[in-house]
């Protein structure tokens, strides 16, 4: 089965456009925010604090949610695009999944109870086993790369849901900052796998035969 250059390179560009615009826009929702601290609060705090004590600042709200619908909406389209590139088939479900999870983040913000909780639980463990499962599809040594920091994504997430009270990156960092060092890494795998995959079909960094699929 051959590669379709134009379809790696459109899906890069999706996802480099992508993380670009999720980490610029919260940036900006965090300056517009007052009192904002990238310790305490979680990122999801700047669309709405959970119940009972919500609250709910604009235009930081609106931001936040915009950003990470687009970034899961660029995610989804990309993986269609892999998939259909060069038959990643596990790899592009869980690309997916990550994608459509994020969008229920944007969609489903701290105060609508369990579900945000719920989506936010797919996205961080989706993510960090895309990074993973990217693999086989990867050549070196980004290879290599894109296993550590979906494992490393991994292990603290496990750490933070399993140590059966403040985890050690929540003690050092605080709250807000334990969630970052889950999300940060593979938000930033994310624009280096886009601007892999822009240079990838011209160079054959990818593995036409990922997963061992003909």
């Amino acid at each position: 089965m051959s590669i379709k250059p134009d379809r790696l390179t459109i899906a890069g560009a999706l996802l480099f456009i992508g993380g670009l615009q999720w980490f610029m826009t919260v940036m900006a929702a965090e300056t517009l925010f007052p009192g904002y601290s990238t310790r305490a609060n979680d990122l999801s705090d700047l669309a709405s604090t959970v119940a009972p004590n919500t609250s709910l600042i604009q235009p930081s709200a609106f931001l936040f949610n915009a950003t990470t619908f687009l970034l899961g909406l660029l995610i989804i389209a990309s993986s269609y695009l892999i998939y259909r590139a060069c038959a990643a088939r596990i790899f592009s479900i869980l690309f997916a999944i990550f994608g459509a999870s994020a969008m229920g983040v944007g969609i489903f913000p701290g105060d609508s109870g369990i579900i945000h909780g719920l989506v936010a639980l797919a996205t961080f463990v989706t993510s960090s086993l895309s990074a993973i499962a990217a693999y086989r599809l990867l050549g070196k040594p980004f290879a290599y790369i894109s296993a550590v920091i979906g494992v490393f994504s991994l292990i603290v997430l496990i750490l933070a849901l399993f140590s059966g009270g403040p985890s050690l990156f929540w003690q050092v960092f605080g709250r807000g900052g334990e969630e970052r060092f889950i999300a940060y890494p593979v938000l930033m795998w994310t624009i280096g796998f886009g601007g892999y995959l822009m240079g990838a079909s011209s160079r054959g960094l990818i593995n036409r035969h990922a997963e061992g699929f003909p």
